[in-house]
């Protein structure tokens, strides 16, 4: 049956959204389907190392040059490319239908709701990809239908099979909706039609959040969690030679030398991710708490950041190391790694539990809050840093958070609680596993339905 589905891979244009479909994408392959990935014309060219497996297609968003940057406000942005979008996108699908191998489905990011109603058009599958966590989805959802209203009037909220959630708990869009309502829109508009999608996936596990994620499936039957979608040879190891996404913008790294020369469970790994950005005060305590606590450190900083450093901190010393890039899961699953000062984005929040690293939380904006807050109270494998009036992390409180971990007793029982959802995580996607189920269900319905329709019977997509 290899080939026999043809699935387009549509991401949105942003290193967080394409590692994760791109992993699932490799996953679709093992079973026999061919995938073809595409995303917006700018950030296509910006990809290194895609698997020579997986044909890349591109999409104008009416921002080829710049991407993001060459619009006049990220709103300006995503009227544009939602005008645009849809009929380049039924260009591409057109196109390739005139080949040997059409599209038989189109699995999204959620971000893009617009694709579903082509793919009904088209009349071919339509599957969002749901790329934050169930409880995230849970929040925005409810904005959605109107049981959780903004602009924010309480100072702590309870929604069904959460935990109960303050202020400083809630994605960073909930709070700052006056002033900017573009980031909620989007977010909230992942759910506008979800109940007409074929199949909904979502980059989590079934043991990671089984209230949330049963209480997810009575409101659409189709919901389905195929994570931790990170390359294999870090959980199963099924496919072989699977050790990097394969999508990225970088391709310097300098860290695995010195961190072999560092005893294990020694050095505190401290990255931001690929948007955050820190102001210079931030930054200042970031590079004061390192240097003033007693472990060893690589911090990874963009270059785009590396200006704000403290001028007199030094990149490289026997005690700590700046670098610009790392692969992050090489470094997480590094016997030297002993903690990960984190901003608590979804996928360093699933590679951390997938490798078993005990999190220290500093949550930025978007999604980290609430990620931050299932890391300390929900699941116990981590610790936030307290930050001041504001909004500011500091030193001390930093290397108190670090040294409690790292030396500490309730770093032990933070460290064991990782190591169990570590085996979960690695379970799931193992052969018989909650995740792996459900992508063979998945896998199986696509099969069945391309068998219906090259029968010339109903192209309506039956549920297995």
């Amino acid at each position: 049956m290899e080939n026999k589905v043809h699935c387009l891979v549509l991401s949105f244009p942003a290193q967080g959204h394409i590692n994760p479909m791109l992993q699932f994408s490799k996953l679709l392959q093992q079973e026999g389907i061919k995938v073809t990935l595409s995303t917006t014309l700018f950030f296509g060219t910006k990809l290194h190392k895609l698997p020579p497996s997986i044909t890349l297609e591109t999409i104008s968003d009416g921002f080829d040059t710049a991407g993001f940057s060459e619009a006049k406000s990220f709103r300006a942005y995503l009227d544009h490319f939602w005008q645009v979008g849809p009929q380049n996108l039924e260009k591409l699908i057109e196109r390739l239908a005139k080949t040997n191998n059409p599209i038989d489905c189109v699995i999204y990011d959620a971000f893009y709701p617009w694709v579903l109603d082509v793919a009904k058009r088209v009349g071919i599958v339509g599957v969002p990809f749901l790329t934050q966590n169930a409880g995230v989805n849970s929040i925005y959802y409810h904005v959605l239908i109107g049981k959780l209203r903004v602009p924010l009037d309480v100072e702590e909220i309870s929604l069904p099979e959460l935990p109960r959630l303050r202020r400083k708990d809630l994605p960073s869009f909930l709070l700052n909706y006056e002033k900017d309502p573009c980031f909620l829109d989007l977010a909230m508009d992942q759910f506008s039609n979800l109940d007409q999608a074929d199949w909904i996936l979502c980059n989590s596990f079934h043991e990671l959040d089984q209230k949330v994620i049963d209480w997810t499936i009575k409101i659409w039957p189709n919901f389905r969690t195929i994570g931790p979608s990170i390359p294999s040879m870090f959980l199963d190891k099924r496919i072989k030679y699977d050790e990097d996404y394969g999508a990225t913008q970088f391709q310097s790294e300098e860290c695995m030398e010195w961190l072999n020369s560092k005893p294990k469970g020694s050095v505190v790994y401290v990255s931001f991710g690929s948007l955050a950005s820190l102001n210079e005060e931030q930054l200042e305590e970031v590079a004061s708490g390192l240097k003033d606590c007693e472990s060893y450190f690589l911090w990874v900083v963009r270059p785009s950041e590396e200006t704000k450093l403290p001028k007199d901190f030094e990149k490289k010393t026997q005690k700590g190391l700046v670098v610009t890039w790392c692969s992050q899961l090489k470094v997480l699953a590094h016997e030297s790694i002993g903690c990960f000062v984190t901003h608590c984005g979804w996928n360093s929040t699933l590679e951390a539990i997938s490798l078993g690293v005990p999190i220290v939380a500093m949550p930025q904006w978007s999604d980290q809050a609430t990620n931050a807050k299932f890391i300390v109270d929900v699941w116990k494998i981590g610790i936030r840093v307290p930050s001041d009036e504001k909004q500011v992390v500091r030193r001390s409180g930093m290397k108190d958070c670090i040294l409690e971990i790292m030396d500490g007793d309730k770093g032990i029982e933070i460290k064991n609680n990782v190591m169990q959802f570590k085996a979960l995580a690695t379970g799931a996607v193992g052969v018989g596993g909650s995740s792996h189920r459900n992508i063979t269900e998945f896998v199986n319905s696509l099969f069945h339905y391309t068998s219906i329709t090259q029968s010339n019977r109903s192209p309506a997509f039956i549920l297995q």
